[in-house]
């Protein structure tokens, strides 16, 4: 089994709803994103780039590709960053020990290490009940919701997709949709391939 995702970035308008249910339903801390939608245009964010008519902008969201050859993984001196049977790249906190070496092989730069205690917006939790923990000293990044997983919920950012940008499933299996979705012959692109990763998130052009 390996879980991924496509996105469409004909669907996709940047509205970052996929970025704030991620950063609420995982409790996140100032200043903390486990999911960012790039512009890929203008010079400043949300322009376009070109002249009239030939206008170009598209929106890319991008969070943890988890990748089926995790550099990552890899090159964790401690063992904390894993690969799960499911195919999903996580951080066992017990070992990690916040090096930051995990943060220099990712090609995505989609992890964080937090120096100090995580600071909030609220004095309660806010998102999950069983939301991942947050410490200082421990690197983090998106999870692909493995709690939600469990309970056969859909990943946040899916979930809060309105424009149903997002597709999500198992990419090892043919018949689901979002393998299908790959094999219909639509270009895509996957971010970084000349890492080796062989990131399991795939843009549609």
């Amino acid at each position: 089994m390996q879980y991924g995702m496509v996105i469409d970035t004909h669907r996709c308008y940047g509205c970052n709803a996929c970025a704030i249910a991620c950063k609420l339903s995982n409790n996140l801390s100032k200043g903390v994103w486990w999911n960012a939608v790039v512009t890929e245009g203008g010079a400043t964010r949300d322009t376009a780039s070109g002249e009239w008519p030939n206008n170009v902008m598209r929106f890319f969201p991008k969070a943890c590709q988890h990748c089926r050859k995790p550099l990552c993984v890899a090159s964790c001196p401690t063992g904390a960053s894993q690969k799960g049977d499911d195919g999903i790249v996580f951080i066992d906190q017990e070992l990690c020990i916040g090096c930051g070496t995990c943060l220099t092989a990712c090609p995505y730069e989609v992890r964080t290490v937090m120096q100090d205690d995580p600071e909030y917006y609220q004095d309660v939790a806010l998102g999950q009940w069983d939301a991942p923990e947050h410490k200082a000293g421990k690197a983090e990044k998106c999870t692909l919701c493995s709690n939600l997983l469990e309970r056969d919920k859909e990943p946040a950012c899916v979930r809060a997709c309105s424009m149903r940008a997002r597709i999500f499933g198992d990419l090892d299996d043919p018949e689901s949709e979002v393998s299908k979705v790959i094999e219909s012959g639509r270009e895509y692109l996957q971010l970084h391939e000349e890492s080796g990763a062989e990131p399991s998130v795939y843009y549609l052009l």
